[in-house]
């Protein structure tokens, strides 16, 4: 097809608030709530016809910048202001391809977002939401679902400035050959205060849904698990011997190791990995360790080398994919993966999809994305990224958000039964109300083909608030 040009008319931006059932801590903080952002953009096309799109993202706080001296609350004006700069030149900017409208204003609100102290990950946040509402309205405009029309290029992707290194690639090609998954394994997170067993708890939420890694493990029959570790290697040791003794009853299973930014070098990383190996208790469990995640912290992670820790297993970023380029700067230093998040991006995650492709041409396939994200929620936001993973092809995504969040907590039961009704396979019903549906340690994901950005339903914004404006920079 064509790809349509649009232009953006308005966007509305809203959030609410969640409270998480179970605390979950991931690098230096421990979560037990957070706020939801919810992006409306209004879309004009070139024929005059005018639509509505959405999306929706955690304003995760400690992921971003994690910089001690920062507020969870100062954290999330940071992302409020990232929309605000992305939306100030996403309506300035005319009549593009949908592709064009991150390509062409990224550089620019690169620039505009580090003139107010705003690292890259955060700028991306800003228009990885704007992008999706975006390409959503485009979609529904043309009656397409996220799959038929990104085969199909309705975002007009083609080579662009904003990643030289892929001048000569042919992206419809490469779009129009993807085979979207329409069944994916669920990764379960295993946070570093989740408890292993009941002797882990003082006590207990008792609302009927798994508490412990047993309880986790028996309730949903998970194949693939991610572990964190916190960069103590007697204290790691120990806790991955108790997660193995639990993991180890169960049928074969696979596994990634997330670092968390914990080690200040790769040796530290290293030094854990090789403990591990010599430990027989863990020999499963090491044999079952697909990658290893950003174990270095993001100030050092691009300037020291990754080979040794990457000759045991292979190593991808996360927290350190910032500026676009980013992984090309990683491969240089031994990393062979980077994660797909759709807080970062979709354009990012094909931009990078298509430098796995080009890399591992004529040889094997060792570059490659992993899907990871554990904060999106039931509706919008898990429906989005999921439709991403499934695009991509990938084979499992990280995804635990239904573990710390009771289905649609917060939000309206009528919100709650419209996504179940118009998503059966994805949703349950239970007693506790609609709960993302695992079986087996899958999720099954035929009903995201439906017209725009793997929903058509939209949330009930009139239980929402407004976005208030960003107080950033402080003071």
């Amino acid at each position: 097809m064509t790809p349509p040009r649009f232009r953006i008319l308005d966007i509305e931006r809203r959030e609410f608030p969640f409270t998480l059932r179970l605390p979950f801590r991931f690098g230096v903080i421990t979560a037990t709530n957070g706020r939801q952002a919810v992006v409306r953009v209004r879309i004009r096309g070139e024929d005059g016809r005018e639509g509505w799109g959405v999306a929706a993202e955690s304003l995760a706080a400690k992921w971003f910048d994690k910089s001690p001296g920062l507020s969870d609350a100062a954290n999330r004006d940071q992302l409020r202001r990232a929309l605000e700069l992305a939306g100030e030149a996403s309506l300035a900017a005319g009549n593009r391809t949908g592709f064009g409208h991150f390509a062409d204003t990224y550089a620019e609100h690169l620039a505009a977002c580090g003139r107010e102290a705003l690292n890259p990950l955060v700028a991306s946040y800003g228009r990885a939401l704007i992008d999706r509402a975006a390409l959503d309205a485009a979609l529904k405009l043309h009656g397409l679902s996220f799959f038929a029309g990104m085969r199909a290029n309705i975002g007009g992707m083609a080579p662009h400035a904003v990643a030289p290194d892929l001048a000569g690639h042919d992206f419809g090609a490469m779009l129009g050959g993807l085979r979207p998954v329409r069944r994916i394994q669920a990764r379960h997170t295993v946070g570093l205060v989740d408890p292993i067993t009941a002797a882990d708890q003082a006590e207990r939420v008792n609302d009927g849904l798994p508490e412990t890694l047993e309880e986790v493990a028996a309730s949903y029959g998970h194949r693939y698990w991610k572990l964190k570790v916190a960069g103590d290697v007697a204290a790691d040791l120990d806790r991955l011997r108790r997660i193995a003794a639990v993991l180890d009853r169960g049928p074969d299973y696979r596994a990634s190791l997330d670092g968390n930014e914990q080690y200040a070098e790769a040796e530290g990383a290293l030094a854990l990995w090789r403990a591990m190996a010599a430990e027989p208790r863990l020999a499963r469990l090491c044999d079952s360790i697909l990658y290893i995640e950003q174990p270095v912290a993001r100030a050092r992670a691009l300037e020291t080398g990754m080979a040794a820790l990457a000759a045991a297993r292979p190593v991808i970023i996360d927290e350190s994919d910032g500026p676009l380029d980013a992984f090309v700067q990683a491969r240089a230093l031994g990393y062979a993966g980077v994660s797909s998040k759709s807080c970062k991006g979709l354009w990012r995650s094909l931009i990078n999809l298509a430098r796995c492709r080009a890399w591992n041409r004529g040889g094997e396939a060792r570059y490659f994305l992993s899907g990871e994200d554990l904060t999106t929620q039931a509706g919008l936001s898990v429906q989005q990224d999921l439709a991403l993973v499934a695009l991509l092809g990938l084979e499992h995504v990280e995804r635990n958000g239904h573990h710390f969040v009771a289905g649609f907590a917060g939000r309206p039961k009528a919100e709650a039964v419209r996504f179940l009704e118009a998503h059966p396979d994805l949703y349950a019903d239970t007693p506790r109300g609609p709960r993302l549906r695992i079986v087996a340690g899958a999720l099954e994901l035929g009903s995201l083909d439906t017209p725009g950005l793997g929903a058509t339903v939209e949330p009930d914004y009139a239980a929402m608030e407004a976005m208030p404006r960003a107080a950033w920079p402080p003071g």
